[in-house]
């Protein structure tokens, strides 16, 4: 094969795995809930007595979502080892060097890429210890004001600073 050649198809292929790469649609954000950015004003409800529950805050914990990968490390890896091991060997040595080579780069691209991608807060967990005795755990997009060692008020599911 002619160096002129070699160097187009590799162009060619870092050209392939750069739009593919762009075509990709990103997991990330696809399957979690929307939260929006300012928690929603507060109303106050008339409340029932007989319904509502005092406590304390106990903990206050942040969620975080699980680590993806969109497949584009992947892709740009196995093309990027595939093309370094199409370089190595001759004949059927050549095909066996660019299959391990795809395989490897598609790994390693992997690899790199989620160790790149950072899981981000996806709400928080709020526990609170009831007088009555037991917890109430509620997972909230926001905590608002609310620390640990706060008195809360629980009504209807709502959390309450009292």
């Amino acid at each position: 094969m002619r160096p002129s050649n070699r160097l187009a198809i590799v162009c060619a292929s870092l050209v392939l795995a750069g739009s593919l790469a762009g075509c990709a649609r990103s997991q990330r954000y696809a399957d979690r809930p929307y939260y929006p950015q300012q928690p929603p004003a507060q109303t106050y409800p008339s409340y029932d007595e007989r319904l509502t529950e005092f406590g304390v805050v106990s903990h206050i914990e942040r969620l975080y979502g699980r680590e993806r990968t969109s497949g584009a490390g992947a892709v740009l890896g196995a093309v990027v080892g595939g093309v370094l091991g199409n370089q190595i060997g001759g004949g059927s040595g050549r095909a066996a060097a660019t299959a391990v080579g795809v395989i490897g780069g598609a790994v390693a691209g992997n690899a790199i890429e989620g160790r790149n991608n950072r899981a981000e807060a996806e709400g928080y967990r709020i526990i609170v210890q009831v007088d009555r005795g037991g917890q109430r755990v509620y997972d909230v997009p926001h905590p608002g004001d609310l620390r640990p060692g706060d008195r809360v008020r629980l009504y209807n599911g709502q959390i309450s600073r009292y």
